[in-house]
């Protein structure tokens, strides 16, 4: 059936590619924050234990607002992990890091998701797609307080 909502479907095409991509740098950051939660250790690991914690659970809450927007707008989600993959330039880490390391690696992670992000909110202002515009505007704001909450660990 055809959608009639005032977007092209070659548009709603454009930004549903954006909106997956974004869905997997979401679902990389996701697991990455959860891994570091689970191999935390060192003298912060209670507050930053506590910190991954939140973050990795509001994650999960977009993971599933993403997903549903990206069907509302007419589009498949291929939520397989190679899919993922393919799709995401946050890198995995292999193996347990310093806090250190795990911190920049988060912050470096979430400036790649709010990149994709931003781009894709982008493209749907100009088009007149304000609900995904706002969906995005949200969570780029959640992911811009994430990493700054995380670099506030480094500074000293």
């Amino acid at each position: 059936m055809k959608m009639h909502i005032d977007i092209s479907e070659q548009t709603r095409q454009v930004i549903a590619d954006g909106l997956s991509r974004f869905l997997a740098d979401t679902y990389a950051m996701y697991v990455k924050t959860q891994n570091f939660h689970w191999n935390l250790q060192g003298p912060e690991f209670f507050s930053l234990h506590l910190l991954y914690d939140k973050q990795y659970k509001e994650m999960a809450e977009e993971l599933d607002e993403i997903a549903e927007r990206i069907r509302a707008i007419g589009y498949f989600v291929d939520a397989s992990f190679s899919a993922f993959k393919k799709l995401t330039e946050v890198k995995e880490d292999a193996r347990v890091l310093s806090i250190k390391d795990m911190l920049l690696s988060l912050i470096e992670g979430h400036e790649i998701l709010i990149r994709h992000g931003r781009h894709v909110a982008q493209i749907a202002d100009k088009e007149g797609d304000f609900a995904s515009v706002d969906m995005l505007g949200r969570m780029l704001g959640a992911h811009e307080k994430m990493r700054w909450m995380i670099h506030s660990f480094l500074a000293t």
